[in-house]
């Protein structure tokens, strides 16, 4: 017999108790997150003790990102421990849980009073009909609030510096999510995060914004979006569907400002969102400014990297024809045949419905909060056709282009707005095969001259001063108030 409870004593817990030999292991595993119990108890009954957080890549503790786990006992059939009794749904401070049998359910910690579209509506109303007036303060968001990062990070980091007394809020999906020091947490959909989005001043956002947003007499929003593009987008993409098209139109004017890494940038992103006759800032990106002359050791340090050790960064976009990501490499193979540390960097979109790779020498890092990071600490980049190819080419490090489906992609899912193969900064290839003999040679020299053309045309502005030239512009246009 196995008993269940939630605690909050000390952090939210679930605490399992039986009778008999205690186990030799409990575990709560996740697609992206894994959780060890601490077992207590010798001879007639036993206690596990299952944190309802964890810490990852050396930061700090946080609670668990919401999804379905498995209550894993060992040797659980053999001993004849059956599933406890069900939990409801309950709230846990930073985050709320269930169990059905085997299976735990963490979510948001979501008021049921406003967890549904009823209760939405009314915060919606509440936030359009608010009073005028505005907190000195800005909201920022990174890929719906999946992570801090992005250009939003940089321009954060940048902001607390010069700016101490303005309040930034960050939207985030969960508190599973660190946002940076000195920022205020708020979980989307809750009465907190509709204040602050309807409060602040200024918008600082990398994507879309959602759930009906209305910008108010004297907001501010600064589109700073997500990279340079090759594939197309928006009313560049293939096949006319007339309700995309309003979306993009209706989306692109709740902007004030668009962020542009590069002149060829601003040229498709303006034509693309419709975003005619508005200012387009082209800066560089901000969140490349740690890739000029930053220090790659505390991450590889964070990752479990050793000194010496060749790191390989794989990072493919996502498919529109499909959720996970694609599964053109085998990182495990990739390692042992070139003897190098391979990271999997899943698109932000692949982070939920995925789970983690695993195998000797590879590290997930999908789930890793800055990308920058990770392009830092790369020997190599390998990719399709991800908007990452314009940022690691700040590093001058060699890249390399897996597309095996360059043709299904080009012709049917997106297309491209130059031909990669006639451009691209490195090899171009086929199969794993190939790329396994590919990166055992040095070919540098003969993509040279394409590095430097690609360099010079999207790379001009990456600087390392970006975020300073992008936040001071934000303080000389008087968007929030720098001496509050």
């Amino acid at each position: 017999m196995t008993h269940a409870l939630f605690t909050t004593d000390g952090g939210a817990a679930l605490v399992l108790t039986g009778t008999g030999e205690r186990p030799g292991s409990v575990e709560l595993i996740g697609p992206r997150a894994r959780v060890t119990a601490t077992l207590t108890g010798r001879g007639k009954t036993w206690r596990a003790v299952l944190p309802l957080r964890a810490a990852r890549w050396g930061g700090p503790a946080l609670p668990l990102p919401a999804g379905a786990y498995q209550v894993r006992i060992a040797n659980a059939e053999s001993r004849g421990i059956r599933p406890p009794e069900a939990l409801p749904v309950t709230q846990l401070g930073t985050l709320r849980a269930e169990l059905d049998e085997w299976t735990l359910r963490i979510g948001p910690p979501m008021n049921p009073a406003y967890d549904s579209g009823e209760g939405q509506d009314a915060l919606e109303r509440r936030y359009a009909t608010r009073p005028n007036g505005f907190e000195n303060a800005v909201f920022f968001e990174s890929f719906y609030g999946r992570n801090a990062s992005c250009n939003p990070l940089a321009i954060d980091r940048e902001l607390a510096a010069r700016a101490p007394g303005v309040t930034r809020y960050w939207s985030v999906v969960d508190f599973s999510v660190a946002v940076p020091d000195g920022a205020v947490a708020v979980v989307e959909g809750t009465p907190e995060w509709w204040r602050a989005r309807g409060a602040a001043r200024l918008l600082v956002v990398n994507d879309w914004l959602r759930r009906r947003f209305v910008r108010r007499k004297g907001q501010v929003v600064l589109q700073t979006w997500h990279g340079t593009p090759l594939k197309r987008l928006a009313l560049h993409r293939p096949g006319f569907d007339p309700r995309r098209m309003a979306a993009v139109i209706r989306e692109s004017r709740r902007w004030n400002v668009l962020l542009a890494q590069n002149p060829y940038a601003a040229t498709i992103l303006g034509k693309a969102y419709a975003f005619l006759r508005r200012p387009i800032w082209v800066e560089g990106y901000p969140r490349n400014d740690v890739l000029v002359g930053g220090d790659a050791t505390p991450t590889r340090e964070a990752l479990g990297i050793r000194p010496g050790e060749r790191v390989l960064l794989y990072a493919p976009t996502w498919r529109d024809d499909r959720d996970e990501i694609v599964d053109f490499v085998d990182p495990a193979e990739l390692a042992a045949a070139t003897d190098a540390v391979v990271l999997v960097r899943g698109h932000s979109r692949t982070l939920l419905p995925g789970r983690d790779a695993e195998g000797p020498r590879v590290v997930d890092v999908t789930g890793f909060p800055d990308t920058s990071q990770l392009l830092l600490v790369a020997d190599a980049l390998i990719t399709d056709y991800s908007s990452v190819m314009f940022d690691f080419s700040v590093t001058g490090k060699p890249m390399y282009f897996l597309v095996p489906d360059m043709e299904h992609y080009r012709g049917e899912l997106r297309g491209f707005y130059f031909d990669l193969a006639a451009h691209a900064p490195g090899p171009v290839l086929r199969t794993q095969e190939e790329l396994v003999a590919t990166l055992g040679r040095d070919d540098s020299g003969a993509y040279a001259e394409r590095y430097a053309r690609w360099r010079a045309k999207f790379n001009a502005r990456d600087d390392g001063r970006a975020a300073e030239r992008v936040v001071s512009r934000i303080l000389d246009q008087g968007f929030i108030d720098a001496g509050s």
